[in-house]
């Protein structure tokens, strides 16, 4: 069993998110429900404990039946309602049977955050169809079905509704990760069409464009990459905490006029900085 699905590892995860301060109120979300999906990760966890310590119901789902009952287990620990469902988001009707079943459960839907998604660092001449389709297939097109399920649930019951997709920074360099990229872009570009089409349902959709945060992904990449990880003006690596009070922001009363926008938590690296993810070529180490 892997450190990622591993129930002991993932309840000390938190245990310890649970103890970190938070400006928010204590009943932010009471009676309210939140779906993240891939909610057992790094950013994940932390966005189902924070909501869920502000009174949230929590509703996850990932690949991975390990993953959800390790987080299941956590949560409950800590006294937060939920319902996990081992599933994919890549398959539309595994989508609409999970958002018919939350209904079911609750009446309800609060607000939705896109979290599920994966990649992998890779020489761009070397990505096989097969694991471009991977990529995009998930961040993309299982966002998509995410959204668009959520969206004809509150359309159908006439409630308001918030969606919060996790992207990348578009604007620093990404050399290796181009699948990442332009599963991304086509996640913001849609967020933004959709921000107005869906305006008059009452139905916010938002980014948040997320740089290098101190998180078990982070395990994943060669030691060649590290020395672009807090390459940043605040030179250092972000939280996974950074990323869960952003999605709070957007989702509250907080971020009410806030609709078809990118809210950018990486340190500044979107102004200075970049990002290896294979570590940089010597063609690019220059003398300034």
């Amino acid at each position: 069993m892997s450190d990622e699905s591993d129930p002991q590892v993932i309840l000390e995860r938190a245990k310890e998110l649970a103890a970190l301060p938070s400006v928010y109120g204590d009943d932010l979300f009471k009676d309210q429900v939140v779906l993240v999906s891939g909610g057992a990760g790094g950013i994940g966890l932390a966005t189902c404990m924070l909501f869920g310590r502000l009174g949230a119901t929590i509703v996850s789902c990932s690949r991975d039946p390990q993953k959800m009952a390790s987080l299941e287990a956590a949560l409950n620990h800590s006294n937060i309602p939920n319902f996990t469902r081992p599933m994919t988001i890549r398959d539309p009707e595994q989508v609409s049977a999970l958002m018919t079943e939350v209904w079911e459960r609750y009446g309800r839907l609060d607000a939705v955050i896109n979290n599920a998604g994966g990649q992998f660092a890779a020489p761009a001449l070397g990505i096989s169809p097969k694991g471009w389709t991977a990529v995009v297939d998930t961040n993309l097109n299982g966002t998509w079905y995410m959204t668009q399920a959520a969206a004809q649930k509150w359309t159908q019951h006439k409630q308001p509704g918030c969606i919060i997709n996790v992207v990348a920074i578009l604007d620093t360099c990404n050399s290796g990760i181009p699948h990442t990229m332009a599963a991304r872009g086509g996640e913001i570009a849609m967020s933004k069409a959709l921000s107005v089409e869906w305006g008059p349902q009452e139905i916010r959709v938002n980014c948040i464009a997320v740089g290098v945060v101190e998180s078990p992904g982070l395990a994943h990449y060669p030691p060649s990459a590290r020395p672009s990880f807090d390459h940043n003006p605040m030179r250092r690596m972000g939280t996974v905490q950074d990323v869960a009070q952003a999605c709070v922001y957007l989702a509250a009363p907080s971020g009410a006029f806030v609709n078809g926008t990118v809210l950018t938590v990486d340190g500044g690296a979107a102004n200075w900085g970049e990002y290896w993810p294979l570590g940089r070529p010597d063609y690019f180490n220059v003398d300034y």
